[in-house]
């Protein structure tokens, strides 16, 4: 497992959004948008058993993240890793935090049934803040 550095750490703790790779049974890429948490160096991902993005780091456990800053999209991380536990959640002991985050509230759909955490540890992270200033469509 490789340490997530304090920059990592905290884009993962602000409420940005993340884009989680799986792979499908044919070896391609699947790529959903999801919130993120965190325990110490590992991150949470709350989903539903049922779920693609379950189902195929069930077959494989093989996972990339995109983390791209809200504000400052030119501050990321790619973290390459593995789903390495699925974590029942149906008490919401862990997605509700993580909701808290990025809505405000404690999440609003509240069937228990098939709530898992997966739970990723990262074998490889790059993080980048670039110089750069956000200005779309400004004219130079």
């Amino acid at each position: 497992m490789t340490l997530l550095s304090d920059e990592v750490k905290a884009l993962l703790d602000r409420p940005n959004f993340a884009h989680l790779a799986t792979l499908m049974p044919d070896g391609s890429p699947h790529v959903d948008p999801v919130w993120v948490g965190r325990q110490g160096n590992r991150i949470l991902v709350g989903t539903g058993e049922g779920t693609l993005k379950a189902r195929n780091s069930r077959r494989d456990e093989r996972v990339a993240l995109s983390v791209v800053d809200f504000d400052n999209p030119y501050e990321e991380a790619q973290i390459r890793g593995r789903v390495v536990e699925h974590r029942a959640d149906g008490d919401f002991t862990a997605m509700d935090p993580i909701s808290v985050k990025y809505i405000g509230t404690q999440f609003p759909v509240r069937d228990p049934e098939g709530r898992v955490l997966l739970v990723i540890e990262a074998d490889k992270v790059r993080y980048v803040n670039l110089p750069f200033k956000h200005t779309p469509g400004a004219r130079p």
